[in-house]
């Protein structure tokens, strides 16, 4: 079976997460890690971007987040064309934002998640199936459209 390629970029406050993150779902993932690569102090945006560039490259198949509310990396992430974040807490979330909404970076709450629960939601978003369905393929296609509202 071929491994997903997942790249991975925490902030301080997802540092301990992320770390155990990559120690999960070896046999299905393989992570590249952005950083941060201590707890020390940082800026998310900076891991943000990383994370980001390795998708649009091609360089990793899809992309995990981390901070404290997952806001910053939301919003960071969010910047690039052709990024899909969204921040997930749930793992029925994290799946219909996948499937629905074709997220191909999952920005994750560290502050709010502990180990057990951030296993779940990765695999929810990891394993779930994209619907292509007219609707949902004009509500991307919408977002992507920068003329629209003007």
């Amino acid at each position: 079976m071929k491994k997903i390629k997942i790249a991975i970029g925490a902030d301080h406050r997802g540092f301990l997460l992320k770390e155990f993150l990559m120690k999960q779902s070896r046999e299905f993932v393989r992570w590249i890690d952005c950083g941060a690569f201590t707890e020390e102090n940082s800026n998310y945006p900076v891991f943000a971007h990383a994370v980001c560039e390795k998708i649009l490259r091609g360089e990793a198949d899809m992309g995990v987040l981390l901070c404290g509310t997952g806001a910053g990396m939301a919003m960071a992430a969010n910047r690039k064309p052709g990024i899909y974040a969204a921040v997930a807490w749930e793992g029925i979330i994290a799946r219909r934002v996948r499937q629905e909404d074709f997220c191909n970076v999952l920005v994750l709450p560290a502050d709010y998640l502990d180990e057990e629960r951030v296993v779940d939601v990765v695999s929810e978003w990891r394993c779930a199936h994209l619907k292509n369905s007219e609707r949902y393929a004009l509500r991307r296609a919408m977002i992507d459209d920068e003329k629209m509202g003007e």
